[in-house]
């Protein structure tokens, strides 16, 4: 069965990314089609990057970076949870990625963003990062802005368009992951 993880991609004490995440994980389970899992990046407390090789070299010495490469390594997918920062994505989140990269390769992503805009930005940053990780990004994506699908800009309460594009976002993140399986292999 494919696994698929959503991704929570801030660690700010007040972050929206965990009310949308858990959305976005109680949506992809009802679907089903894939085993779906979550992983916050605040769990893993991981520090500015430290590693003393390139991620590419596969050479891990901290116990950090072992404890987030094993629980990336057994997805096939990910769905990133992002808010948008600066017209970029979270320093965490970027951080995160930069700590791994075989586990990353030939696997497939996509994204749900949220910000003033819905976090589009954040996501074009994304794509370019997920290439360089050999990441399939797929296209469907789901954008949240604050005016419409957060109560008083901070409450979760995800409006009908948002709850329409989920569905083409997990047939695409879980067909490309599927896809890309014997390529891992």
């Amino acid at each position: 069965m494919i696994r698929i993880a959503v991704v929570v991609g801030s660690t700010r004490p007040t972050r929206r990314s965990r009310q949308v995440a858990d959305w976005v994980l109680a949506r992809a389970q009802e679907r089903g089609g894939a085993e779906f899992g979550m992983l916050d990046i605040a769990e893993f407390d991981l520090p500015l990057l430290d590693e003393p090789l390139p991620p590419s070299m596969g050479q891990y010495t901290h116990e950090h970076t072992k404890a987030w490469a094993k629980a990336v390594a057994p997805f096939d997918g990910f769905i990133f949870v992002t808010g948008e920062y600066n017209h970029a994505v979270p320093g965490a989140l970027k951080n995160a990625l930069d700590f791994l990269y075989a586990e990353w390769n030939n696997k497939a992503c996509g994204f749900v963003s949220y910000g003033s805009s819905g976090g589009v930005r954040a996501v074009e940053n994304l794509r370019l990062i997920a290439g360089e990780l050999q990441m399939a990004d797929v296209r469907a994506q789901v954008a949240l802005p604050f005016a419409t699908d957060f109560r008083d800009y901070t409450a979760f309460t995800p409006s009908q368009t948002a709850e329409a594009q989920l569905g083409p976002l997990f047939d695409q993140v879980t067909a490309w992951a599927r896809a890309l399986q014997s390529t891992r292999e």
